[in-house]
């Protein structure tokens, strides 16, 4: 087959007019589960398809042994069950429903892959309107990326990025479209960038986000071990989301980009941690653990925290309307003791709040485990204007000193949101690794000065 180039613009450009099939019918928080799903189902569909064809160009004449082979395929679809299938079908009633169908068989399929993955998303919803709109609507979608343009078979597409970028940049839209929720599920590229470059994460090591979103920070942790060991895919990802339809984006978004080295565990971290062991009474432990948890998050589970039985807040209960701490303690006792490292993302609040959040404060100051502050600009967050910090941990820090990186005036204003340009976080980079005081910029303190600030 001919391999005619593709261009990633015109693959996002694709996939984002899909959207116009929902535009104005129903919100963007409702529709972008159709459009990714979909997303998936076609890719998994395209590579199927692409599979089937060498082999019957190979063994023709053998469709026992065709079939045994395709048994065996990364992603395995039922008869029936496949994009084209339904694309075929689309003009008849029922599209809904034969949609749900068909990812059913695909979950029960490919066994723990898939597990629950489509148990949230229901194309046959009263959502899209009355069953005849609602047919149409469907057919519409299913005729969007049965274009020839979203042709996604690897011969065609070659490399696995394009279609996760093509992922990556639907999510970003919505995440930008969708205000005040988008947060909980996205953290900006150039922020993913800053704390995957700082964290460096090495070949071998085990990374965790506990409040993982859509994994995109995972991801860069990834994509940082490969850029700097020759490629090399010796590593694991893990993560854990509370809200169930993100944490099927994060799983889909895990495989688009070919990472199926990954645990991502669906729950909530702080009332139900999941990453435990293997007799499933202690916490794993990783070499990065590193997240943009939702900020300040009411109802965390303050109840239930002074009974931890994980030991969790030992340093003290954070307030009961903000999580702040109860991530970031989460986080630290999930540390390996020799070369756990973590950065987190956190509103400014919980660099100066007092009361319980200032004695937890005070004893990772005095545990010599905050290592780095770094002051982020405003409005660099979706759905949120608020500056935020970046705190970074270490289990083995080489000095009692903490270095204090402003970088609040730093970025490239925009409409509604700013951004981090490359030379800013690449500034940021060199004066974290530097460890100097910069004039206007950065401040090395020493464990005095802070006690007595």
């Amino acid at each position: 087959m001919t391999n005619t180039q593709i261009n990633q613009d015109d693959i996002n450009k694709a996939v984002w007019n899909a959207c116009d099939t929902f535009r104005g019918v129903i919100s963007s928080d409702t529709y972008k589960d159709f459009i990714l799903t979909m997303l998936f189902l076609k890719y998994i569909s395209d590579v199927y398809r692409d599979e089937h064809s060498k082999l019957v160009e190979q063994y023709g004449d053998n469709p026992e042994l065709i079939k045994a082979m395709m048994a065996k395929q990364r992603f395995v679809l039922p008869e029936g069950a496949s994009f084209w299938d339904l694309y075929e079908h689309r003009h008849q009633a029922g599209n809904g429903q034969r949609i749900d169908q068909a990812l059913h068989a695909i979950e029960e399929n490919n066994g723990a892959k898939l597990k629950n993955v489509f148990q949230d998303i229901s194309f046959n919803t009263d959502k899209l309107g009355p069953e005849k709109q609602k047919n149409e609507l469907l057919r519409h979608l299913l005729e969007d990326f049965g274009k020839e343009l979203l042709d996604l078979r690897p011969s065609r597409v070659g490399s696995l990025d394009i279609i996760g970028n093509a992922y990556e940049y639907l999510i970003k839209h919505f995440a930008a479209g969708s205000g005040k929720t988008a947060g909980e599920f996205y953290t900006p590229p150039e922020v993913s960038d800053l704390l995957s470059a700082i964290l460096e994460p090495q070949e071998g090591d085990q990374i965790c986000d506990p409040a993982c979103g859509s994994g995109s920070l995972l991801m860069k942790c990834g994509r940082a071990v490969r850029k700097n060991f020759n490629g090399s895919k010796k590593y694991a990802l893990f993560g854990q989301e509370a809200i169930g339809s993100t944490w099927a984006l994060a799983k889909m978004n895990m495989f688009l980009h070919g990472e199926d080295n990954h645990r991502i565990e669906w729950g909530d971290t702080i009332r139900h941690p999941a990453l435990k062991d293997k007799d499933g009474t202690g916490l794993l432990h990783f070499d990065v653990v590193t997240a943009n948890p939702p900020f300040s998050l009411d109802k965390w589970g303050h109840d239930d925290a002074s009974n931890d039985p994980y030991g969790r807040f030992r340093r003290g209960i954070p307030p009961k309307t903000k999580g702040d701490y109860a991530f970031i303690s989460h986080m630290i006792e999930t540390l390996k003791s020799e070369t756990g490292r973590m950065g987190v993302v956190v509103p400014h609040g919980v660099l100066f709040r007092a009361s319980s959040e200032g004695k937890i404060r005070q004893q990772l100051i005095e545990e010599n485990l905050l290592d780095t502050v770094i002051g982020l600009p405003e409005k660099l967050f979706f759905g949120t204007g608020i500056p935020a910090a970046i705190l970074i941990f270490k289990k083995h820090k080489t000095d009692e000193n903490v270095l204090f990186i402003d970088a609040s005036r730093e970025f490239k204003s925009g409409k509604n949101q700013n951004q981090l340009t490359e030379d800013n976080i690449q500034k940021m980079i060199d004066t974290y690794k530097a460890r100097e005081s910069v004039d206007k910029y950065a401040y090395l303190a020493s464990f005095e000065e802070i006690k007595e600030n």
